[in-house]
């Protein structure tokens, strides 16, 4: 299907996580007619991971292609949560202009802020979309007047200014250019985009230079990088020059030239200036790195890649009960693995610090959680420990990373919520009512003072509070760790828990187990109530005589264990301890089993 470079259109849809970006892009699909009628789509078509369905969250950016009146538009679904932001920052250099959705009850949120720079200082031209207008609390005359503040305070030009406005509900499929219009299909988007979004520049008749923005990878042909094609025709078989990010350039072939439309990937002969296409045929392949023709190998610029701010350690896990659930349990399936991740995920950092460990640095606890998820999922065993900040040192002074705070929240629970976060080093700069007793509190907040404050703010909150946030900037650092305050119950012995002895147990603080789990010496079994460590025997059982005594043999009431899913321990853990993740099971145990080297360690630190 040949197309002009006149007749592309790049865009890419930003918002705020879960305002409903790829249910939208579901809908362009399905009314476009690119997708077969005859075939049976779920929803959120583009989010293909597993977590990525259970969450519903958009984690890794992906493009798709929709055909329309002779238009081909290509369009890039990328990640909401700031812990992907460097998925979206590289995206947004890929196309001309942006569909900004904003949920017409949330407003705008501090992710919405973060793309929306990025996106006018690239120059972008936007399309705002207010979705959502079907909620019974919808109010998009207030969210419209929200965003142009936004723009003005981003220091918009005067043609961002005068964005185009739709009102959508891309739930039920429609969209309109007036509240008060009957709800009509998304007819109106497609037009919206081909008469305000500019088509690609770039010259056709060039040596042709394509930056690769995402990368694949094929067990038959390798490394594949989604580019753009800048200037020039690429074609199939061509030869070409890989020129990386630190000057190194590599000479080889385009072996394999793949189009999108829809879902598919097709194989082309040619791709056009302004097109975006998969190509395959050089395995040192990176993001930002430029494939130019040999007679005029120009390089474009490198893209630049926010700074991981947080980082963890994983392991091979060395517990009593380890290789009894996992598939890979050795250190270079674990290696590999891991390296394998980095070919794809620019955000993420790895080194090898010592036998078997692996020091991971990410954007975030979300990234690094769904890493860990993935791996247990394909059958590893690890132990990973806790999220701790990275810290940078410009002359004399210590830097630490500070994160952009918004809390959507009901009044009641605001106290206490403004107390704890000021504990943690948190500055409120706002506080706005949202209308139905909910307050909006804005905060700037040392990225250390967030660690493991999510799940005692679902706690605090009743679980209505909504908690977002965004990477700020560096500053000097000020804050000391954020230590919990109650100790561990750490078993004594190994064995298999009993009930008995649970029962004995639940005074002293929470229990993470149930009757008839493993444990073994140095396991943490449950949450001390006090701030203490207490040694503890879970494997003890009643003893039993011959006689019988009234009274004294009632039923045992347990109380129902913690469930401690793997983001919740890495919040709980403290520097001590580690989270030991396998294939079945999370279980929270010190770094150091013994207890009477763990007495001499503690010493030595005092």
């Amino acid at each position: 299907m040949e197309i002009k470079p006149e007749k592309i259109r790049n865009i890419a849809v930003i918002a705020h996580v879960d305002h409903g970006k790829t249910t939208l892009v579901d809908q362009l699909l399905k009314q476009s007619g690119t997708l077969e009628s005859r075939k049976e789509f779920g929803e959120r078509i583009l989010d293909s991971n597993d977590l990525e369905k259970e969450r519903g969250i958009t984690i890794l950016a992906k493009n798709t292609a929709i055909f329309w009146n002779g238009y081909k538009i290509n369009i890039i679904d990328t990640p909401g949560h700031s812990d992907f932001g460097g998925e979206v920052e590289r995206v947004l250099k890929m196309v001309d202009g942006v569909l900004l959705l904003v949920d017409a009850q949330e407003g705008v949120m501090p992710q919405t802020k973060f793309v929306v720079k990025k996106a006018l200082g690239l120059g972008l031209k936007p399309i705002v979309v207010i979705n959502k207008i079907d909620k019974p609390s919808a109010d998009p005359d207030r969210v419209v007047d929200e965003v142009f503040d936004l723009f003005v305070a981003m220091d918009a030009t005067e043609e961002q200014l005068e964005f185009p406005v739709i009102y959508a509900s891309a739930k039920m499929g429609i969209a309109k250019r007036e509240l008060e219009e009957d709800g009509g299909d998304m007819e109106v988007i497609f037009e919206t985009i081909v008469e305000e979004i500019p088509a690609p520049s770039g010259d056709p008749t060039a040596p042709f230079q394509l930056q690769v923005f995402t990368l694949d990878y094929d067990n038959y042909l390798g490394r594949i990088g989604i580019a753009r094609i800048f200037n020039g025709v690429v074609k199939r078989g061509a030869e070409a020059l890989l020129i990386r990010a630190d000057g190194k350039k590599i000479k080889g072939r385009i072996t394999k030239l793949l189009g999108f439309l829809g879902l598919e990937r097709y194989e082309i002969e040619e791709g056009v200036t302004g097109d975006i296409v998969a190509v395959a045929g050089f395995n040192a392949l990176d993001i930002g790195d430029t494939i130019a023709n040999p007679a005029n190998p120009v390089p474009l610029d490198p893209l630049q890649i926010e700074e991981p701010t947080i980082s963890v350690v994983i392991s091979v896990n060395d517990s009593p009960l380890a290789g009894k659930e996992g598939k890979f349990v050795t250190a270079p399936k674990l290696r590999d693995r891991l390296l394998r991740e980095m070919e794809t995920n620019v955000a993420m950092k790895i080194e090898e610090i010592g036998e078997g460990k692996f020091k991971v640095r990410g954007r975030g606890e979300l990234q690094i959680a769904i890493l860990a998820e993935n791996l247990r999922r394909e059958g590893f065993e690890f132990s990973i420990s806790r999220p701790e900040v990275i810290l940078k040192r410009e002359g004399d002074q210590l830097l630490e990373p500070f994160e952009y705070l918004v809390i959507d929240l009901p009044e009641e629970y605001s106290g206490a919520v403004i107390e704890k976060l000021g504990k943690r080093g948190g500055v409120m700069k706002n506080m706005v009512p949202m209308g139905e007793g909910s307050l909006r509190l804005e905060f700037e907040i040392p990225a250390r003072g967030l660690i493991g404050y999510r799940s005692q703010f679902l706690t605090d909150t009743k679980g209505e509070g909504v908690l977002n946030s965004s990477f700020l900037e560096y500053r000097p650092a000020v804050t000391k760790r954020y230590r919990r305050k109650e100790g561990a119950l750490v078993s004594m012995e190994k064995g298999k828990a009993v009930a008995y002895a649970l029962f004995n147990l639940q005074d002293r603080g929470k229990i993470f187990i149930k009757p008839g789990d493993e444990v073994y010496v140095g396991m943490v079994i449950g949450e001390n109530a006090r701030p203490n460590d207490l040694e503890v025997n879970p494997i003890k059982g009643k003893q039993l005589t011959n006689i019988r005594a009234a009274g004294s043999d009632e039923a045992i009431k347990l109380t129902p264990p913690v469930e401690m899913g793997l983001e919740k321990a890495l919040e709980w853990i403290e520097e001590d301890e580690l989270v030991e993740v396998t294939p079945k099971s999370i279980r929270i145990r010190k770094k150091t089993l013994d207890p009477h080297q763990r007495k001499r360690e503690a010493r030595n630190r005092k």
